[in-house]
């Protein structure tokens, strides 16, 4: 009866301290985050009077610009924090789209799918709305919009896939990923890509990776790009911009570099 007792107790405390292990572990997961790099800090310093927050502390990222043509709310990818998204959303702002980067809890969109929701209520002027994402954060956007398709134009994954029905949306959808992306899924990708419509714009970056749809350093994991986070930014930038700007505006844009 001792050696069983005894065994009960090893167990039972080999059980604790892995449960112990589990939730530290997971603690740590929760408030470690990565770090916006110093090109995306050195835009929102330069740029502070068109960046705002919304309100309190670290809640809805807005980048503002005159006289905007149309919207994109943005989920950032897991554990990234909104501000390493800021050089795209500079490029946008650029062309007259205000964007919109809600701040996720722990930095991660699973726990706050809905962000989006009243956001378009701050800018009722606004009529042409998008919604996407990064990696996990395209993800929680196309589930979002999922139940919200008459609200919005078009849906952009960057790095990530829709696990719910877009087929009859009516949605425009532009869905880009790196060919060195090794943080994507391949199978799930693949597999859930007959939930979008069948006009969806698919634009796989030569020589990108995951992390460079972002400013916030390498991530773990990830394959070996073969071209510049610049230059994937720029292609990334020029897929969004022919998606939201009207024929018309994107015609003007290009007369004027001309």
């Amino acid at each position: 009866m001792k050696k069983k007792n005894l065994a009960g107790r090893i167990v039972l405390t080999i059980f604790l301290l892995l449960m112990v292990c589990g939730i530290v572990g997971a603690g740590v997961y929760l408030v470690q985050s990565f770090s916006p790099e110093s090109t995306a800090l050195e835009i929102m310093e330069e740029n502070e009077a068109l960046i705002k927050r919304r309100t309190g502390v670290r809640e809805s990222l807005i980048y503002r610009t005159k006289n905007p043509v149309a919207a994109l709310i943005f989920y950032p990818g897991a554990k990234v924090p909104e501000e390493a998204y800021i050089p795209m959303m500079q490029a946008l702002a650029e062309q007259h789209i205000l964007c919109i980067i809600p701040h996720m809890p722990f930095d991660l969109a699973f726990f706050k799918p809905g962000a989006a929701e009243n956001l378009k209520e701050l800018y009722p002027d606004i009529e042409s709305w998008y919604i996407g994402g990064h990696s996990l954060g395209a993800c929680m956007a196309a589930s979002y919009v999922s139940k919200h398709t008459e609200e919005y134009d078009g849906l952009i994954l960057l790095a990530g896939y829709s696990m719910k029905d877009l087929s009859d949306s009516g949605l425009k959808v532009l869905s880009m990923y790196g060919s060195e992306d090794e943080i994507l899924s391949k199978e799930r990708y693949n597999k859930y890509y007959s939930n979008l419509p069948d006009d969806t714009k698919e634009v796989v970056i030569d020589g990108g990776c995951h992390a460079y749809f972002g400013y916030y350093g390498e991530q773990k994991g990830d394959g070996t790009p073969t071209i510049s986070h610049e230059e994937q930014m720029q292609q990334t930038v020029d897929q969004l911009l022919e998606m939201i700007l009207p024929a018309e505006e994107a015609e003007a844009d290009a007369a004027d570099e001309q």
